[in-house]
């Protein structure tokens, strides 16, 4: 699948800081984050052997204005006198040059890199995923706690037929699960059409079968689970949602519709003190928590992987189709 529109300019704007400076700011990017593309930042030393100096590269699609360099500039109140550094970068994509040479992830069976020149240890299940203008590269706490939760589950003896994936990214959460479950039917979902379009590119790269029988991907663009794919194809006996809790608490009725009864909910994107409020949403619905994955990162932050259950239906239990009502529409959100 060809992108639908041309690539945008590329430009790089680099601030010396201090080292909390760069944490802070890689932690919470305040008001960046409220822009349309936010940029990517990324942080480093600026001399080896000087562990106090560091720098900031923020990457925008487009030219940034002299208030979003502003903007970035009050945020390291350190860089307050210097000079902005301003330039344009090649036509590559900003989300790619912020995140290549990136290290191989491993969490669980998988083993998840972004170069194809990467050595994939023996034993474990490599999955190729470039940096790219989707995020879920497996690089955040979020999505390899998931992959760590999906490995779970083949471990215990789960078995799924039919899984969706709402707010894939790149697509590599649901490559995963047909790894794991090579035979079942899977839907994956983004609101972004971009990341719908690196979800399909990515899926050739991981000899990933697009089409909506077994043991193949189908792709939609959709808002939550509002799309006739994904309704046709409910219920789902497993559903992954690696996304935000907010999104994931206003999703609850419509995700809870679309799963099976009996079947698992696999929730992540939310912090450790988010948690309680999602499964507070969820238990609404008739779901329980059967399961819980922590991972920290260096901010001493913890990031749960949640697993729930659909209590199956009292009687006679044949499969019912998901309220048409309750499908649920959040936008603004996509996968880590």
């Amino acid at each position: 699948m060809e992108c639908a529109q041309a690539m945008a300019e590329s430009w790089k704007l680099t601030l010396p800081c201090t080292r909390a400076e760069a944490e802070a700011i890689t932690d919470d990017m305040g008001a960046l984050a409220l822009l349309d593309p936010p940029p990517a930042l990324m942080t480093s030393e600026a001399e080896e052997d000087d562990p106090l100096s560091w720098q900031l590269h923020a990457y925008f699609e487009g030219k940034p204005s002299r208030k979003t360099i502003a903007l970035v500039q009050a945020m390291l109140p350190s860089a307050a006198k210097a000079k902005p550094q301003l330039e344009k970068l090649p036509d590559e994509d900003w989300v790619s040059l912020s995140q290549e040479g990136m290290e191989p992830v491993v969490s669980g069976r998988f083993h998840v890199r972004n170069r194809a020149e990467d050595t994939v240890p023996d034993g474990l299940t490599p999955l190729l995923i470039p940096a790219g203008r989707a995020f879920g590269t497996g690089q955040h706490q979020t999505t390899s706690g998931c992959l760590a939760m999906l490995d779970r589950c083949r471990r215990i003896g789960e078995r799924f037929g039919t899984i969706a994936d709402i707010g894939t990214g790149t697509g590599l959460l649901a490559f995963a699960a047909l790894r794991l479950w090579p035979q079942a039917i899977v839907t994956a979902s983004d609101i972004d059409p971009a990341a719908v379009e690196v979800s399909a590119h990515n899926a050739g790269r991981n000899d990933v079968r697009l089409g909506q029988g077994r043991g193949a991907l189908a792709l939609c663009v959709a808002a939550g689970a509002d799309h006739p794919l994904i309704q046709a194809r409910a219920p789902y006996q497993l559903v992954i949602a690696n996304i935000l809790a907010g999104p994931l608490i206003e999703l609850a009725p419509s995700l809870s519709a679309i799963l099976a009864d009996g079947g698992t909910l696999i929730l992540a994107g939310l912090l450790d003190e988010q948690a309680d409020s999602v499964i507070r949403a969820y238990r609404a619905e008739g779901l329980r928590l059967v399961d819980r994955l922590e991972a920290g990162d260096t901010q001493g932050r913890h990031w749960p992987t949640l697993r729930l259950r659909k209590r199956p239906a009292i009687g006679w239990k044949r499969p019912r189709r998901a309220d048409p009502g309750a499908r649920g529409e959040v936008p603004g959100f996509g996968s880590w």
